[in-house]
């Protein structure tokens, strides 16, 4: 879409909101941007935008906002938001980061979303088009925003996007060649006046625009997301699903500890599931998922069965720290609802000390009650919702709460026998003692690798 001597707003000064105002403003369209928090705390967001010649104004939004033919809406902006509604009603067209981004590429999009699993897989992504030498750029929810990269990717190279439900409200002609959907399990609902049908319907928009010669990636394992393709799919896209067992049709599955694809009728064998060099079930359908992916954008088997044996993982995802006295410690930052710890806890055979806890979204712990009393020796709870997962738990395993987190680590490593792995995967938002999970995260790393070899505390 030609944007030039248009008048464009952009609702929102963080990462993607300032990314998208500067891939505007080049591309010759007329650039406001408005944030409500002081500018004092977007320090950075304002001198970059200052430094571009953007105008933009914090502490509030006024109606110079709404004097524009679109509005741009960063992901942290909810639909309810007022300058969102005034739009709206004004007629004014309302788009994400992500839909402005879609405009300047000239390439194969992969876009991966889902409740969990999504930075993985689209991390692996990333690898699997990096170790074939295929141009390829990893951006979206992943971090780095796609209106930051999209001008330095190569005509015909790939955009890899982890692609959130916040950054498909608002997406118009948002159209991947590949999307791939790995599961859907209710989260954020706060964000969707606590409706699960509006969560789906913003994860839906992933495909709502493909056509022929798109592909969809999904997990067939998954009832909601399985039911969702049945139902709202083009039927002149291609479907590859993934899933524990073969199902007789295109796409990827495990037997004889092994992983198998066909995709146009042509199966193989790509590996062992012992060679796939991230654990757990949850990481097989990630890597699955990946892998198909990539076969639909024409990835070789002999290159991305060399990245499967090697990849590592991401930080905060079942990330190992650190071994200590026969004990594995385990960081999951990342995990911030009850289906990520469900899976989480399934990646161990052996005995868990659980650090549980943060910042509560409504979450449903009894989800994990038969996987807690099969693998938890110790729940150490933290943070806002302490009292919540000791309620939860009392009765079905020991549970202890701590006022910090240099308390949970220390109580962890004290519980915590050789052959135990102390496991925290916290089930909710990091907002109460930490910035966000990967602050959340570092800490209880460093705290960890503070701990004294050779003697419990």
């Amino acid at each position: 879409m030609n944007v030039r001597g248009r008048t464009i707003s952009v609702l929102g000064a963080a990462r993607s909101g300032v990314a998208a105002a500067k891939l505007l403003h080049d591309s010759g369209a007329t650039v406001f941007v408005s944030d409500r928090a002081p500018r004092e705390q977007m320090e950075a967001a304002s001198k970059e935008l200052e430094a571009a010649g953007i105008p933009a104004e914090f502490g509030g939004n006024t109606a110079r906002i709404l004097e524009a033919d679109i509005l741009v809406v960063s992901p942290g902006v909810p639909s309810e938001h007022p300058m969102v509604v005034g739009a709206l009603g004004r007629g004014i067209e309302v788009v994400s980061e992500l839909e402005i981004a879609s405009w300047f590429h000239n390439g194969p999009m992969l876009a991966i979303t889902g409740t969990n699993g999504k930075t993985t897989t689209t991390t692996l992504a990333g690898r699997l088009f990096a170790d074939a030498r295929v141009p390829a750029e990893v951006a979206g929810n992943i971090g780095t925003a796609f209106s930051r990269v999209v001008a330095s990717i190569p005509v015909g190279g790939v955009a890899v996007l982890e692609v959130s439900s916040f950054q498909l409200d608002h997406v118009r002609t948002f159209r991947p060649t590949v999307s791939v959907i790995l599961n859907i399990t209710p989260d954020h609902l706060d964000r969707y006046g606590f409706s699960f049908e509006r969560y789906v319907e913003a994860k839906c928009r992933v495909f709502a625009n493909q056509r022929e010669g798109d592909t969809l990636v999904y997990n067939r394992d998954d009832a909601v997301t399985a039911q969702l393709v049945a139902e709202r799919v083009h039927p002149a896209v291609r479907l590859l699903s993934f899933g524990m067992k073969a199902h007789g049709g295109d796409g990827a599955w495990v037997d004889d500890n092994s992983v198998w694809l066909r995709v146009n009728g042509a199966q193989a064998r790509l590996l062992r599931v012992d060679e796939v060099s991230i654990r757990g079930t949850h990481n097989l359908h990630n890597a699955m998922a990946a892998v198909l992916g990539g076969k639909a954008l024409w990835l070789r088997d002999a290159s991305m069965r060399a990245t499967l044996k090697n990849f590592k993982g991401v930080e905060h995802r079942l990330e190992f720290v650190r071994e200590r006295d026969g004990v594995v410690y385990i960081n999951d930052s990342k995990a911030t609802n009850v289906d990520s710890v469900w899976y989480a806890l399934q990646s161990f055979s052996s005995p868990i000390v659980l650090l549980l806890g943060g910042r509560d979204k409504g979450n449903d712990y009894s989800r994990l009650t038969d996987l807690v009393r099969q693998h938890v020796k110790q729940i150490i709870a933290i943070g806002e919702s302490a009292e919540k997962v000791v309620g939860a738990f009392t009765g079905i395993v020991p549970t202890t709460t701590v006022k910090g987190m240099d308390e949970a680590v220390g109580q962890a490593a004290a519980r915590a026998a050789a052959g135990d792995v102390v496991l925290l995967s916290p089930a909710c938002a990091s907002f109460d003692w930490f910035d966000n999970y990967e602050h959340r995260g570092r800490v209880f790393k460093k705290l960890v690798m503070d701990l004294p070899q050779g003697g419990r505390q």
